[in-house]
């Protein structure tokens, strides 16, 4: 069974449209991404994902020391290899890292980490998450040589970008992105690696999604928090996992 990590970020950046000025983001502010959390997690959800961007735009401190504190599932949390970042996630704790690259012209994580230009950086984070015993994933595009380095520095997963395959989904490019998942799957599996994926997802595409091979889990956020909008976070996720396990 593929898991449902929820990525809850853009409920947050809804809320941030309204109260970001104000500096609140917490007591009587709407929407709050802890609630929705909970919500899901009754729904089905497997896991929640939160990216802590260096700017704050969307998800702030305290929401993420909130849903340590408060959801019964797994708390995944995205962050740039960087110092900061490091010490922060070694004091939350959280049961999974997954590092991201990060740029703030960006509206959301475009590109998957280059493992081999960070290499020593990736590495430092990377061993001090073993250490404390949350385990690392690393957010890579399908290529045979970030797959190869990911495995010897020692991340125990990784997330494939499927971002590309979304994005040619309704092109002729579409066989050959999914073609790089499917073989990039294989590749990491023969490595040892846990092997998630994200970024683009939706209830169109994760039909064929669903078939790669060796996936553990799937980070979805945008199209559920959308669908979210229309039938409530409780149906959406249902929905999602019924069509993950069709």
């Amino acid at each position: 069974m593929i898991l449902l990590g929820l990525n809850i970020d853009h409920c947050a950046t809804l809320r941030q449209a309204r109260y970001r000025a104000s500096g609140r983001a917490g007591g009587a502010v709407e929407p709050d991404p802890v609630t929705l959390a909970l919500l899901a997690e009754q729904a089905g959800a497997d896991g929640i994902t939160v990216h802590l961007r260096e700017d704050r735009r969307h998800i702030q401190e305290r929401d993420v020391w909130r849903l340590r504190e408060s959801i019964a599932t797994r708390l995944n949390l995205e962050m740039t290899c960087t110092p900061a970042s490091t010490r922060f996630a070694l004091k939350l704790k959280p049961d999974s890292v997954c590092l991201v690259p990060e740029n703030r012209a960006e509206i959301t994580t475009e590109g998957g980490l280059d493992v081999a230009a960070h290499r020593r950086r990736v590495q430092a984070c990377v061993a001090a998450m073993n250490a404390a015993g949350i385990a690392t994933s690393l957010f890579i595009d399908p290529d045979p040589a970030q797959i190869q380095l990911s495995a010897e520095l020692g991340a125990p997963w990784i997330e494939l970008h499927t971002g590309a395959y979304a994005n040619a989904y309704f092109s002729p490019r579409r066989a050959r992105q999914f073609a790089r998942l499917r073989d990039g799957a294989a590749r990491a599996h023969g490595l040892g690696l846990v092997v998630n994926a994200g970024h683009g997802i939706n209830y169109v595409n994760i039909a064929e999604l669903r078939t790669l091979p060796h996936l553990h889990e799937l980070n979805i956020g945008h199209s559920i928090i959308s669908r979210a909008l229309f039938t409530g976070i409780g149906e959406a996720v249902r929905e999602m996992k019924t069509r993950m396990s069709a």
